[in-house]
């Protein structure tokens, strides 16, 4: 059987409005529970936070077992670096759709879409091949890897000032599905360090929306409530991370302890 179809990849390249959340607990039983949420997707970020190799395995595992129970939430995976051993290695888990860090060129994006992508006719993949991994049902799966290509998605983040300056070429690599602001540390890059609602970071994300939707291609963010949210939404971003596993779990507990404390 081919590799499964990329509903995510679907949605990005539609341009569809998705909302998704973080995870940074490298908890598979938290991935399960929120993938039974109604997110649209569930982020495993092993760029920042515990997730390792094996927390990555496991977060992907119970994503699916909650899609088979009815849940909605495609997986994505964001990597700690462009870096095509790291790539090789959560695609081999499962992993369809992966986020890249710090892509500040359009070299930069096009290494990113090669590390997805097996050495096919026409097309200059560089992930190197195993047939007995997950992805491919433990060798039980002989057409994976010549349809895996068609179903591997590309979201590169542009979070820093020389990012900025080549959002025009970065959003026209071809195999780049969306481009992913990294408002923390474009602030910061820009000199507003923990400040991304500053006159000039806020321009600038809605400058690098516009130039993403002339080349077709969708736009994501982290918003940290869903008001932040909404006004991302009118800008035309429509691939927006709900905040976070942690910070759910810290609001609500919080809040639930302050309101007993009165």
């Amino acid at each position: 059987m081919p590799a499964p179809i990329n509903l995510m990849k679907q949605k990005l390249q539609h341009n569809a409005l998705s909302t998704g959340c973080w995870l940074s607990l490298a908890s598979a039983p938290v991935a399960e529970a929120l993938a039974h949420c109604g997110f649209d997707w569930l982020l495993i970020d092993a760029e920042h936070g515990p997730s390792d190799i094996q927390n990555v395995f496991s977060q992907l595992q119970a994503i699916d077992a909650a899609r088979a129970h009815g849940a909605s939430a495609q997986a994505i995976v964001r990597v700690s670096w462009n870096n095509a051993a790291l790539v090789k290695r959560v695609m081999d888990c499962g992993a369809q759709t992966i986020m890249f860090p710090e892509i500040e060129t359009a070299q930069d994006a096009a290494h990113a879409v090669a590390s997805t992508r097996y050495p096919q006719e026409n097309n200059a993949g560089i992930r190197s091949v195993s047939s007995v991994v997950r992805a491919a049902m433990y060798g039980l799966d002989r057409a994976y890897t010549s349809s895996a290509n068609a179903q591997a998605s590309v979201i590169v983040q542009v979070e820093s000032a020389k990012g900025f300056a080549n959002i025009d070429s970065i959003a026209a690599t071809e195999g780049v599905d969306c481009v992913f602001i990294g408002t923390a540390d474009f602030a910061a890059s820009m000199g507003h360090l923990a400040n991304v609602t500053h006159t000039d970071v806020q321009s600038a994300i809605a400058y690098i929306a516009a130039v993403c939707m002339q080349h077709g291609k969708a736009v994501g963010i982290y918003a940290p409530d869903v008001e932040a949210a909404r006004r991302y939404q009118e800008m035309g971003i429509h691939f927006i991370a709900l905040h976070s596993d942690v910070m759910w779990l810290t609001r609500a507990a919080s809040a639930a302890v302050a309101a007993m404390k009165q």
